[in-house]
């Protein structure tokens, strides 16, 4: 069987640069730090004590009480992401096999919250244990693709992807591969994370992941700084409809690009910390470029995973210089994580959603914070600093990297029909 494109045909997202797609694009390109003071629990014992959470979000303008009661906030995320895009993609469901449909879904670490309240909860009550009849749905990671699936009925392929903060790109590239091989003709995957919690932030400030910048919040997140301290925890979720290509044209469908091929890989390193010579991002980028039949002179934007974090920021670019060679000063780079911060197991997918923008709109998103430039970084790099740049872009790179040595790359490309090419 010959080989099945796959295209966007919706997308959708909740995050903390914006509650849709347009005004995530919106604030995007003006550069808009997400970063504040965490309002959701008190942060006075706290070593960080902002994020980039959601602002003003009341799940009763999405949910009713009654469903609301039984997701935890990272379900309620991937539902609202994926409904967005579901409705952006137009579907007549009368005339759509749902057997054909699917949902790949991913969380870096899913319903920690209602497993931390629970938690809590059982320890200050006494000798009779009380948990919630929820607590196994709120908790478990694959409740999410399970739930989208239930209220649109479809049937086809339906699981969650974890792998940290690579989940959702991973995710991408498994939907991807099912349309590819016939599995399925639409996927909807989605990504979601809600970490802007006691245990979340308690947890990684233990390891001294998070940047604790407090007086200077908004600059906190500053990927390629030399003083960069940690990165900055968001929450959220980002979602596409992907789609066969000829079910998609059959429909007169809207496509908003292709997906033309992923890759992925292991460090075999270390359990937090990435390869010093970035072996496994350099493998997962050179397998994305052979899996989507380009080259590094096809590549017009790279969104980097650009953590803000010491040893990350400068392995990646030292991986880029090792796949792009000389090229990879023409090409824009960017780490929009410095705007909305890092949603962990949803990261990959609002980094796409920012490569669609680059695709469809010739926008590049900027990198912001970075004041003084980490001298192992060469200065010749166009890291798109402080402002948004504007270029018609045909080809899109972007990387997430997780805690045990995950590494994923996807790349989007302009959509071009055959008798085009």
């Amino acid at each position: 069987m010959a080989e099945r494109r796959v295209v966007i045909t919706g997308v959708g997202t909740i995050n903390p640069l914006g509650k849709t797609v347009e005004e995530y694009f919106t604030n995007l390109e003006a550069g808009m730090s997400a970063a504040a003071p965490i309002t959701k629990f008190d942060t006075e014992k706290f070593k960080t004590k902002f994020a980039c959470a959601i602002q003003d979000y009341d799940p009763n303008d999405y949910f009713d009480r009654k469903e609301a009661r039984r997701y935890d906030l990272f379900t309620q995320y991937a539902l609202i992401a994926a409904d967005q895009a579901v409705e952006d993609a137009a579907f007549d469901f009368e005339k759509l096999d749902l057997e054909q449909c699917g949902v790949i879904s991913s969380s870096g670490i899913g319903g920690v919250k209602t497993l931390f309240d629970e938690s809590v909860g059982y320890a200050e009550g006494g000798n009779t244990p009380r948990f919630s009849p929820f607590i196994v749905p709120r908790m478990i990671i694959d409740i999410a693709a399970g739930f989208i699936s239930m209220k649109y009925g479809f049937m086809g392929p339906n699981y969650s992807v974890v792998s940290a903060c690579a989940s959702s790109t991973h995710a991408m590239i498994n939907a991807m591969e099912a349309i590819r091989y016939g599995r399925a003709d639409v996927i909807v995957t989605v990504g979601s994370d809600a970490t802007v919690n006691e245990i979340s932030v308690g947890a990684f400030n233990a390891m001294q992941a998070l940047s604790t910048r407090n007086d200077d919040f908004e600059h906190a997140s500053s990927p390629f700084d030399k003083d960069r301290d940690g990165f900055v925890v968001g929450e959220g979720a980002g979602a596409f409809v992907f789609e066969e290509l000829e079910h998609a044209l059959k429909r007169g469908a809207k496509i908003y690009c292709e997906v033309a091929g992923g890759g992925y890989s292991a460090d075999a390193y270390h359990f937090t910390a990435p390869h010093p010579e970035g072996r496994g991002a350099i493998k997962s980028m050179r397998e994305a470029l052979r899996d989507a039949n380009v080259t590094v002179d096809d590549i017009d934007y790279i969104n980097v995973h650009g953590t803000s974090t010491p040893l990350g920021d400068v392995t990646e670019i030292k991986a880029l210089m090792e796949v792009f060679g000389e090229k990879l000063s023409s090409i824009n780079i960017s780490a929009t994580k410095s705007m909305h911060g890092h949603l962990l197991g949803a990261t990959g997918a609002i980094e796409a959603l920012a490569c669609v923008m680059a695709l469809t709109r010739g926008v590049i998103p900027p990198t912001i914070n970075c004041r003084n430039l980490d001298p192992e970084i060469p200065s010749n790099l166009n890291l798109t600093l402080d402002k948004a740049q504007y270029r018609d872009v045909k080809c899109t790179l972007s990387n997430t990297f997780g805690f045990g040595g995950h590494n994923s790359t996807i790349i989007l490309k302009r959509y071009e029909s055959e008798s085009a090419e």
